[in-house]
C-alpha cells in the first residue's frame, strides 16, 4: 500500500511540474521575442529606409538586415512593417510588400504585444512592439516570431531528465516506506490494523467505563486524552483536547499537580468544590498520564466524624456537668435551701434555652440552626463563647443547605480552634440575606467591607477573638495543603478553608479574611441565594 502510494505521488507531482513548465517554456519564448523585436526596433536604419520614400524589395537594406538579425539570433522571422501593415522583411522573400497575414493594429497603435498565435510559418512565440523615427513618431512596427516547434522540443527534452529524477525520488520513496513499515511493525508488535482496531475499542471502553478520572497530557502539556469521569471532575469539555491544561484549568494547584509542578504520590487538591486525590506517571514520549480519585464523600465523612467526636466529648463533659449539677441540687435540697435550689435549676436551664431559642428566632432553616446550636454547645465545654450576632437575619429555608453547612462548620471549627485558650475567648457568627439591612454593631475592620453588588443571596461572616491571620497570609489561607495544625489520622489538614472558597466561588461569589475588632481573624464568604 505505501508504495502504491508512493509511486502515485511521484507521478502526480511529475505531471504537475510539467504542466507549470510548458507554461515557463513558453513565457520565455515570448519574452524572448519581444526582446529580440525591441532590438530590431531600435535600429536607427530602420526608421530611415521607411521614411525615404523607397518601395519594398527583396534586395533592399531593410530585407537584408533583418535576415541577418534572424540567423544571429535563431528567431523564425524578422518582419519589418510600415503603417499600413505591408512588409519590407521576410524569411521567404516573395512574401515581401504584401499585408502581414496577422493582425497589426496592436503595434501600429503604439503597443508592444506578446502571444502565441498561427502564421503563414505556422505556430510561433510572438513578439511586436512599434517602430518609431528619430523624432518618436510611429512609422511602422516589427514583429519577431520564434518558432513553436523549438519550444515543444525543449519540453520535450527536459521530460527523460524528469523522469529520471524522479524515478530517484521514488527509489528513494520506496526505501523509506519499507523502513517505516519495518519499524511500525515492530513498535507495534506485528500487529494487524484489525488487532489495533480492536485494542483502540476496548482502551476506549475501558477508560470511559472505570469511575476514575483518567487524564494524558503530551510533552507540551496540551491534553491528549480525557475520560468522562475527568471531564465531570475536572469540570472539562470534549473540545477542550488539544488545548494546554493551563490554559483549560487555569492557574492553581489542580494544574501544578496535574503538569508535575507538584511532585508525590495521592496529592490532594480541590476543583470545583471537590476534593481530589491525584497520582502522575510520565510517559516514555515526554508526557504523562494522571488519575483522579473524587474524595469529596470521604473528606466531608472525616469532617463529621471530627464532629462526632467534639460532640461525643462535649456530651462527656456534660455528663460530668450534670452530675455536679445534681449534687450541688442534692446539698441544697438537704440543707432546706429550697429557694436557692429553684433559683439553681432555673438559672442552669434557662442559658442553654436562651442560646438555643435566639438561634432558632434568627435561623429559620433547621439544618443551619441545629449546627449552631450543636456548635455553641462543643465551644462551651472548650471554654469559647458562640454568640449569634445581632445582625443575624435568616427568614426563609434554603433550597439545599448543604454546602452553606459545609462553609459555616469549617469556619466555626476553625475559629474555635483559634480562640480557645485565649482571654475571654468569643466566636461571633453573622448569617443573613444580602438584601437585609446590617445591624450597626462593628465587627472589625472587615465588617466595614460588605459585599458590594445589591441583591438576593447569603453574607455569612465568622470572627473570633485568636491570634487573627498576618496580612501577608491572607491570600495563602485559602490555598491547598496550607495549614498550621497536625493533621488527623484520618485525613489531611488544610483542605477546609480551599474547600470554602471554592464553594463560594462556584455560587458566584468570594471568600475572604480580615481583621476583626479584638486582634482575631474575621472571614466572609458571599454566595447567591439560588445557589444554596
Amino acid at each position: 500500500m505505501q508504495l502504491a502510494i508512493a509511486t502515485g505521488v511521484t507521478a502526480l507531482v511529475t505531471a504537475f511540474f510539467l504542466a507549470p513548465l510548458s507554461d515557463e517554456l513558453d513565457d520565455r519564448a515570448m519574452d524572448r521575442a519581444l526582446a529580440i523585436a525591441q532590438t530590431t526596433a531600435a535600429q536607427p536604419g530602420f526608421a530611415r529606409q521607411l521614411t525615404s520614400g523607397a518601395e519594398p524589395s527583396v534586395t533592399g537594406p531593410v530585407q537584408k538586415q533583418a535576415e541577418q538579425i534572424r540567423r544571429a539570433t535563431g528567431a523564425g522571422y524578422v518582419v519589418v512593417m510600415d503603417r499600413d501593415g505591408i512588409r519590407w522583411s521576410h524569411p521567404e522573400p516573395r512574401r515581401v510588400g504584401r499585408h502581414v497575414s496577422t493582425d497589426p493594429s496592436a503595434p501600429l497603435a503604439g503597443h508592444e504585444v506578446r502571444h502565441i498565435d498561427e502564421g503563414t510559418l505556422g505556430r510561433s512565440a510572438r513578439g511586436k512592439v512599434p517602430l518609431r523615427d528619430e523624432q518618436g513618431k510611429l512609422i511602422g512596427a516589427v514583429s519577431v516570431g520564434i518558432a513553436y516547434d523549438g519550444v515543444r522540443d525543449k519540453l520535450l527534452g527536459a521530460v527523460p531528465e524528469l523522469l529520471a529524477y524522479a524515478g530517484g525520488a521514488l527509489a528513494v520513496g520506496m526505501l523509506a516506506a519499507l523502513l517505516i513499515s519495518r519499524r511500525l511493525q515492530r513498535q507495534t508488535h506485528d500487529l494487524a490494523f484489525s488487532d489495533i482496531s480492536s485494542l483502540l475499542d476496548e482502551r476506549e471502553a475501558m477508560l470511559h467505563g472505570i469511575r476514575e478520572g483518567v487524564v494524558a497530557l503530551d510533552a507540551r502539556g496540551r491534553i491528549r486524552l480525557v475520560n468522562d469521569e475527568a471531564q465531570r471532575l475536572l469540570e472539562l469539555r470534549p473540545e477542550d483536547t488539544g488545548r494546554p491544561l493551563t490554559e483549560v484549568l487555569g492557574p492553581g494547584r489542580t494544574a501544578d499537580v496535574l503538569c508535575g509542578s507538584v511532585t508525590g504520590a495521592d496529592l490532594l487538591t480541590v476543583s470545583g468544590g471537590r476534593v481530589l486525590v491525584a497520582n502522575r506517571m510520565p510517559t516514555d514520549d515526554g508526557g504523562a498520564v494522571a488519575t483522579l480519585r473524587d474524595r469529596t464523600e470521604l473528606e466531608l465523612l472525616g469532617r463529621e466524624l471530627d464532629g462526632s467526636r467534639g460532640l461525643i466529648d462535649a456530651l462527656r463533659a456534660q455528663d460530668h456537668e450534670h452530675a455536679n449539677r445534681m449534687h450541688i441540687l442534692l446539698g441544697l435540697l438537704e440543707l432546706g435551701l429550697h429557694e436557692e435550689a429553684v433559683d439553681y435549676i432555673s438559672e442552669a436551664v434557662g442559658v442553654h434555652r436562651a442560646t438555643a431559642e435566639q438561634i432558632a428566632e434568627r435561623v429559620e432553616d433547621p439544618l443551619l440552626a441545629a449546627l449552631l446550636v450543636g456548635k455553641a454547645t462543643v465551644a462551651a465545654e472548650r471554654g469559647v463563647a458562640l454568640r449569634i450576632t445581632s445582625g443575624t437575619y435568616l427568614p426563609d429555608r434554603l433550597v439545599d443547605p448543604r454546602e452553606l453547612a459545609t462553609v459555616l462548620g469549617n469556619l466555626v471549627d476553625n475559629a474555635v480552634d483559634a480562640a480557645a485558650g485565649s482571654g475571654e475567648a468569643e466566636v461571633a457568627v453573622e448569617l443573613r440575606t444580602r438584601n437585609h439591612v446590617r445591624s450597626a454593631e462593628g465587627t472589625g475592620t472587615i465588617a466595614e467591607e460588605d459585599d458590594d453588588a445589591e441583591g438576593t443571596g447569603i453574607v455569612l461572616r465568622v470572627t473570633d477573638s485568636g491570634p487573627g491571620v498576618p496580612s501577608e497570609q491572607r491570600e495563602v489561607v485559602f490555598a491547598e495543603g496550607w495549614s498550621t495544625k497536625d493533621p488527623p489520622p484520618h485525613r489531611q489538614r488544610g483542605l477546609g478553608l480551599a474547600l470554602v472558597r471554592r464553594l463560594a466561588e462556584r455560587h458566584g461569589g468570594t471568600a475572604r479574611v480580615g481583621e476583626a475588632a479584638r486582634g482575631g481573624a474575621a472571614f466572609t464568604v458571599v454566595a447567591r441565594r439560588s445557589g444554596v
